[in-house]
């Protein structure tokens, strides 16, 4: 018998999930512009990307403890309200006091905090409440939200950007975020009881620090798809402004041709998404599939500026359809998998190393675009990705294989 997923806590969290992203992707898209048209530098618009990403890489380590400890459901509902209140009070401040880069510079480490603990508590509490059975239609639903309002909330968010302007459109966010927080708060979560009589200290932080640092050192297949994911990752946001600056300088190319890359990415993941919500993958068949998609992408990636533009189109089509299979699968199976009562941690912990990959290797690749040919370039990306992959993937097969074949999650 097919196990439900549609549950009225499901129904919630994907409701509250809808109102927090089309908050967010609005809110981002006026704030994109409110830097550079207030200050004009291009340098003030990328410190401001560059300091929000800090608490990303800091406050979960901090946080994530005490999330494995507490309800987490309070960290999710609060930290909505705490998010939502804070884009209130930044478009009545921009409406009475107007622009102050050094208080946006302050607000934005405050969202940046916000959010890094939001996201957290989601990642780690979403996995109760899918029903058990249904984690890979309840993946196919959250990876298929956010390219769709995506699609449909930029273009809404830069007509009500001329139209009502931007305090307008972050009090709007803020109202969305409040919106979500009650939403949440009617799900109903039966949380594994944690361990409370102890008091909190920096010595107890310390210990569960290294509780789930011992339990990664054991697991080498999480840690190997940490590993890898943080490489590719790093480097697909690494390469990013090399091929804009390709589609900038190259003969026959133009900035509009390159736009077209995330409409053709964004059906394919669509379709990928739908894709596993309607087919089943037996769980004896999701290694392969999932390595045989880091292959193909990383394959994909080397040889995208190298072929005709309308094969760079079929090519991020092809990867944005194998992408969420493989990351569906992947979320799946690594949530399943991790303990319940260290989850957050692990979570912290691969997190954090996403976002020091990206920093490292957006420099990186930079410096590289600076020395070489921007084709030759993307392709290097790809075949260090791919030797990663090799390495750590295939490497540690066994041990990965482990994860996606995990019937229950294991005891702690």
């Amino acid at each position: 018998m097919e196990t439900k997923l549609w549950t009225k806590n499901f129904i919630l969290v994907t409701v509250a999930s809808t109102a927090g992203s089309a908050g967010a992707i609005a809110g981002g898209f006026a704030l994109s512009f409110l830097v550079f048209d207030e200050t004009g530098s291009t340098l003030a618009s990328a410190l401001i990307v560059a300091i929000q990403l800090v608490p990303y890489v800091i406050l979960p380590l901090a946080a994530a403890p005490l999330m494995d400890r507490l309800p987490r459901k309070a960290f999710l509902v609060g930290g909505d309200i705490a998010n939502g209140l804070a884009y209130l009070a930044l478009g009545l401040w921009l409406v009475f006091m107007g622009f102050s880069y050094a208080g946006y510079l302050a607000i934005s480490v405050l969202l940046a905090c916000l959010g890094s603990v939001d996201e957290l508590a989601f990642t780690s509490i979403y996995p109760e409440i899918i029903p058990q059975g249904a984690e890979q239609k309840g993946y196919s639903v959250s990876s298929m939200l956010y390219p769709v309002l995506k699609v449909l909330m930029v273009p809404a968010a830069a007509m009500m950007l001329d139209a009502v302007g931007v305090p307008m459109l972050l009090m709007g966010q803020g109202a969305l975020s409040l919106l979500a927080a009650l939403t949440e708060s009617f799900i109903s979560v039966e949380e594994r009881s944690r361990d409370r009589r102890e008091k909190y200290s920096f010595a107890t932080w310390r210990s569960d620090i290294r509780e789930a640092a011992a339990y990664l050192k054991d697991e080498q297949g999480l840690l190997s798809l940490f590993s890898y994911m943080a490489i590719t990752n790093g480097v697909a946001v690494g390469y990013a402004p090399i091929l804009i600056a390709f589609f900038r300088t190259a003969p026959g190319f133009t900035a509009t041709m390159y736009s077209l890359f995330s409409v053709v990415e964004f059906a394919g993941r669509t379709l990928g998404s739908a894709f596993q919500y309607r087919v089943n993958i037996p769980r004896k068949r999701r290694f392969p599939l999932v390595f045989f998609v880091y292959q193909l992408y990383e394959t994909m990636d080397m040889l995208l500026l190298w072929l005709p533009y309308p094969l760079m189109l079929v090519n991020r089509g092809f990867c944005g359809f194998f992408g969420a299979n493989s990351a569906i699968l992947r979320s799946a199976a690594v949530q399943r998998y991790i303990p319940e009562q260290l989850r957050s941690r692990v979570n912290a912990a691969s997190g954090m190393m996403l976002t020091a990959a990206e920093s490292l290797l957006t420099l990186g690749v930079g410096a590289l675009g600076e020395l070489m040919d921007y084709r030759v370039c993307v392709t290097v990306c790809g075949a260090v990705a791919m030797a990663a992959c090799w390495i750590l993937v295939w490497g540690r097969r066994r041990a990965v294989r482990a994860i996606f074949e995990a019937e229950d999650t294991p005891a702690a």
